[in-house]
């Protein structure tokens, strides 16, 4: 799964491969079609295992912590790790752009991700002291997800990093990031 993963993340579903993962891990392909008999299947398994270690990341951040901006701090940290591993993209990110592509089993895992996102940015406004509407905030917290997904695009594509910290930091500072 973790090689399956690093090859998404880096090249995206359609370079996915089970030749390729068969053997970056040693075994034949029989071996990895016996766990996930199509590339559906594997590829909605990835980004299921991804969605739900996010969700587990997520609910540590608020644990920790339950100030909205130390909360985003971390959540965009996540995203900026990703291109500091070798300038990869977020799973469900990079899979999102070749959506007609996916079939229906990775589009819902996808989504979950997605939606998993939204709900918990929406969340952490809502703790902000000021107060901000449920509609407003889950509005407001698609925009996150969105810029922080768009930041994390163009500054791969530009293979530099400091292009994702300035973005980001330009969003605190025009107030779309606590």
């Amino acid at each position: 799964m973790d090689v399956a993963r690093a090859m998404v993340q880096a090249h995206g579903y359609n370079a996915l491969s089970f030749r390729e993962v068969a053997k970056a891990v040693g075994v034949k392909s029989a071996s990895i079609h016996y766990h996930f008999p199509t590339k559906g299947d594997l590829g909605a398994a990835l980004a299921r295992r991804y969605t739900d270690d996010a969700v587990m990341y997520f609910d540590s951040l608020l644990a920790a912590s339950a100030d909205p901006s130390t909360c985003i701090r971390r959540y965009t940290d996540v995203f900026r790790a990703a291109l500091v591993n070798d300038n990869r993209m977020c799973l469900c990110g990079i899979m999102s752009a070749e959506r007609d592509d996916l079939p229906a089993e990775v589009r819902v895992e996808v989504d979950r991700f997605a939606e998993v996102n939204v709900r918990w940015l929406t969340k952490v406004l809502s703790l902000q002291p000021s107060g901000i509407e449920p509609e407003i905030a889950q509005r407001r917290a698609l925009a996150i997800y969105a810029a922080i997904g768009g930041a994390q695009l163009v500054a791969r594509g530009r293979g530099d990093i400091s292009a994702f910290d300035e973005t980001v930091e330009t969003y605190r500072t025009a107030g779309l990031l606590p």
